[in-house]
């Protein structure tokens, strides 16, 4: 996730050649663009406003929330006509033009995030037809329409179409699926990095083992989005040799890869250029999703172990999206976020922006002011029986005064 969210930062300056995991940068204040009211978190919006907000959404929902109809109206007001998003738009008044930067993976979040919201199924159909219309030929995306396919926005892709009920397989470009574009990127067991995931092939063809592209690819290969639960366990632990490995095969191999990685010490390292020797926690968060999903349940509560002890620093300088990140490795491995550590991830999240209500408690007051509460009725009906009964009771005493 780390990754797709600088990503943006390093398209704006051109510089998009080849990414690699990255510990994220806390808040940093920007006398270009102020923080709209509606979003989450205090920090320069430009680069990952679209990302941040939405994974605060989907995270909220997990968790029984409905999201602030504030929280969602800044989302849906991020969208271009075309149905696609840019990772910010300080004026989104103003329409959409060749000058917009928008790119798949806010797209990509944000019709996760609207899905799972309910309500915005036009929205969202839009988004994904945008989406499909920008696939590559290989089968996969890149982050900007037209640019080359890379593992992180194919993953991100494929979680929004599954999300939605679309299967992957399904969607094809000159009769190429994402899944082929991964099975691609998929390192073979019998060279350096066997299992894993590259980022994408650099300019001679070779693949590098990326721990971030890996779990992109291992949760899209299970054919889940951001949100993932315990699945079944893998077959095997190792590595297993295929030709053209199938989305099982991907997923069980990529899972292999992450277990070992986190095996010794339950993190990833950061591994960006001129980043100090330090642990990753965001891509580590994303690998505690990835191996619970793919039924690696000791590798993964060893790595969310990790995060319990020493991310809450990193959550409460980065923001929004890195809470969002911890709420979803939790769903993922079955802990509370409300007990993280000694702290509670969803009170630190749903402080950052609007007030979310849970679900149970919006329905009811829903019912209650349309009318359509039960308990509502029986009351009504039930002062209708007593005002009856008082009525009769008040005749028939009249009458037998009368008598």
């Amino acid at each position: 996730m780390n990754v797709r969210r600088n990503a943006a930062a390093l398209a704006a300056i051109g510089v998009l050649a080849a990414a690699a995991p990255a510990v994220a940068a806390g808040p940093s204040p920007s006398p270009k663009a102020s923080v709209p009211a509606g979003l989450y978190g205090t920090s320069d919006p430009t680069y990952d406003g679209v990302w941040r907000q939405s994974l605060t959404l989907v995270a909220q929902r997990t968790l029984g929330y409905r999201p602030a109809t504030a929280a969602v109206d800044w989302l849906t007001g991020q969208q271009c006509a075309n149905g696609s998003f840019a990772a910010f738009r300080a004026a989104p008044d103003a329409s959409c033009d060749a000058k917009t930067m928008v790119d798949t993976n806010s797209t990509a979040a944000a019709v996760q995030a609207l899905h799972a919201t309910g309500g915005h199924d036009a929205a969202v159909t839009k988004a994904v037809d945008w989406l499909k219309s920008v696939q590559n030929k290989d089968g996969g995306w890149g982050y900007n329409p037209g640019s080359p396919s890379d593992t992180n926005s194919t993953s991100v892709v494929v979680g929004a179409l599954a999300a939605t009920g679309a299967d992957p397989t399904g969607v094809r470009k000159d009769g190429k699926s994402p899944y082929d574009a991964l099975a691609t990127w998929s390192i073979p067991c019998d060279q350096d990095g066997g299992g894993a995931l590259a980022y994408q092939p650099d300019k001679k063809g070779k693949l590098a083992a990326n721990a971030d592209a890996t779990a992109a690819g291992v949760t899209a290969a299970l054919g889940k989005g951001f949100v993932a639960q315990t699945g079944k366990a893998p077959a095997a632990d190792a590595c297993a040799k295929a030709g053209h490995p199938t989305p099982a095969q991907i997923a069980d191999n990529g899972g292999a890869y992450l277990a070992a990685a986190v095996a010794k010490s339950g993190h990833l390292m950061s591994v960006m250029p001129g980043a100090t020797d330090q642990p990753d926690y965001g891509n580590t968060a994303d690998t505690v999703v990835a191996l619970a999903a793919d039924g690696r349940t000791a590798a993964a509560k060893k790595a969310y172990a990790f995060l319990e002890k020493s991310a809450g620093p990193w959550a409460a300088q980065t923001g929004p999206a890195a809470y969002a990140q911890l709420i979803l490795a939790a769903h993922a491995v079955g802990a509370q976020p409300g007990d993280f550590g000694g702290t509670s991830l969803v009170t630190s999240l749903n402080a950052l922006g609007p007030e979310p209500r849970m679900q149970a408690a919006a329905d009811k007051q829903a019912k209650a002011s349309d009318g359509s509460s039960h308990a509502g009725v029986w009351w009504s009906v039930g002062i209708c029986l007593v005002a009856g009964i008082g009525i009769g009771f008040l005749l028939s005493t009249r009458k037998k005064q009368q008598s």
